[in-house]
């Protein structure tokens, strides 16, 4: 198993969690989405993900991209230890917050939505940091209700432990302190990500631990 990565890529770094948390081996292959270029557009790697983007997971001969689609594959295939509930409805709870991070909340502050603003846009760093504080807070307002509502307000986004739901949340936490988004109106999810930040699979693949770590 290879996983193509970078080492601040908050996609890259959720399936990080998801491989450790399960235990799997696997091999890291570095693609530094800014150096020369952005490396994630070389002819060699579209070969591997054509959408040109970071993660992608190379298992048994096929390639998967999308972080989500990825860590479903693997709670699929590894179902031990589990990253869903086991009631339909509480999947559909998880799902509903981990999408809320990577469809709504991540989208709008990556790596190509920011350099758009600032090349074509010419949008300076200070609007470009205000465009994505916007976005995280409006985002953290509605799962932070969510995590009241379904989660212990502790330790856990969803009541049933860890769960795809925080592995989304722990890279967008680290996100919204680079930008210095204020974090007090969003006590529930400080707590969480601070009870996650205690357990290995979540610390030991943070960005900063990183083979590529800059």
């Amino acid at each position: 198993m290879k996983l193509f990565s970078y080492w601040r890529s908050s996609a890259a770094w959720r399936v990080r969690i998801a491989l450790s948390w399960k235990g799997l081996p696997h091999g890291t292959v570095p693609v530094h989405l800014v150096r020369d270029g952005g490396q994630q557009h070389a002819e060699s790697y579209h070969e591997v993900n054509p959408q040109e983007r970071v993660p992608a997971l190379e298992d048994e001969g096929r390639v998967l991209s999308q972080s989500l689609a990825i860590i479903e594959y693997l709670e699929e295939k590894y179902p031990d230890p589990p990253l869903l509930p086991v009631d339909f409805a509480g999947r559909a709870v998880v799902r509903q917050m981990a999408l809320l991070v990577a469809c709504e909340i991540h989208p709008l502050q990556n790596t190509a939505v920011l350099n758009y603003l600032r090349g074509p846009l010419a949008q300076g760093d200070g609007p470009v940091a205000d465009w994505a504080r916007h976005w995280i807070g409006q985002g953290f307002k509605a799962l932070e209700e969510l995590a009241r509502r379904h989660g212990d307000g502790t330790n856990h986004l969803y009541s049933s432990g860890v769960t795809m739901a925080d592995l989304c949340l722990a890279p967008q936490m680290y996100n919204a302190r680079r930008w210095h988004l204020n974090l007090r109106p969003y006590p529930a999810l400080v707590a969480i990500d601070a009870h996650l930040m205690t357990l290995p699979a979540f610390s030991t693949t943070r960005p900063e631990a990183q083979p590529d770590a800059e």
